[in-house]
């Protein structure tokens, strides 16, 4: 039985602000939510990609960086390369150079993006700030090279053990449009983003993407109940992988990943 895993991920994982994985298996034609496991350290979160398979994995982080950035600052252009560059650098490193790039950039265009970043609505992986997506690859997408993860499209690993970009922002909008469900800020935490978090997961519950969601009344109310998002950003995590999944057992060796994708920029799955 192959297992599924949602990650919402952070750079720098703390008992304030932990890694949140879902995890998750189809039981009678369900997609039943195991349980939550909190990382709250990079190594806690690289001992979970250990975690024996068969799993398919839904990370909500991006695995590579555009490649207008990259041909501008004459980085490799190997999707693996690239990134054991970028690993190399330090954070102060990574944010003089992107800021310097943005700098001789006319406003509105400072950021370069990739080509899943549009139709998704995700921020450009160059990003340092608001949110720090590009410390947030810099910080996952190494550690999950060594754990011999595969990266369908990609880069070849243990083919029991699948990593697939995820957003669970993309995912939210096609349930509740483009309504705020979550914020980090106390004062944002209101009775409106509590109730789009209760309508992401009735239409998950009801079957609206296609796989009906399974949640015993203590998950639902722990998922709800978390302002920040983080428990339902890892489980709509998990659903994206269970959607790539189900095409995979259909045939689609790329896990619906479009085979035209640019092997150096990745692609988010379901976009």
């Amino acid at each position: 039985m192959t297992r599924l895993l949602g990650c919402d991920f952070s750079s720098s994982p703390s008992t304030r602000k932990s890694i949140v994985l879902a995890w998750g298996a189809w039981r009678d034609k369900r997609l039943v939510l195991e349980g939550l496991q909190a990382c709250t350290s990079l190594v806690a979160f690289e001992q979970a990609l250990h975690t024996p398979g068969p799993w398919v994995g839904g990370f909500d982080l991006p695995f590579g960086l555009p490649r207008e950035l990259l041909v501008t600052l004459k980085w490799p252009l190997s999707w693996k390369d690239s990134i054991d560059h970028f690993s190399s650098l330090s954070r102060e490193q990574i944010r003089s150079t992107f800021k310097a790039f943005c700098d001789n950039r006319p406003s509105g265009g400072k950021f370069a993006h990739r080509a899943t970043d549009i139709p998704a609505g995700s921020s450009s992986s160059m990003k340092w700030v608001n949110p720090p997506v590009a410390y947030m690859l810099h910080a996952g997408v190494p550690l999950m090279l060594q754990a011999g993860l595969d990266f369908p499209g990609l880069h070849n690993g243990d083919t029991e053990r699948v990593a697939l970009e995820a957003y669970p922002g993309w995912l939210a909008r096609q349930l509740i449009g483009s309504r705020s469900y979550k914020s980090d800020d106390k004062a944002k935490q209101t009775p409106e983003r509590l109730i789009a978090r209760k309508d992401i997961l009735q239409g998950l519950l009801s079957g609206q993407m296609g796989l009906s969601l399974y949640l015993r009344p203590a998950q639902h109310d722990a998922l709800v109940q978390d302002a920040s998002g983080d428990k339902l950003d890892a489980v709509l995590c998990m659903v994206q992988a269970a959607m790539a999944q189900q095409r995979h057992a259909d045939g689609d060796k790329l896990y619906g990943l479009p085979p035209e994708m640019d092997t150096l920029e990745g692609w988010i799955i379901g976009v």
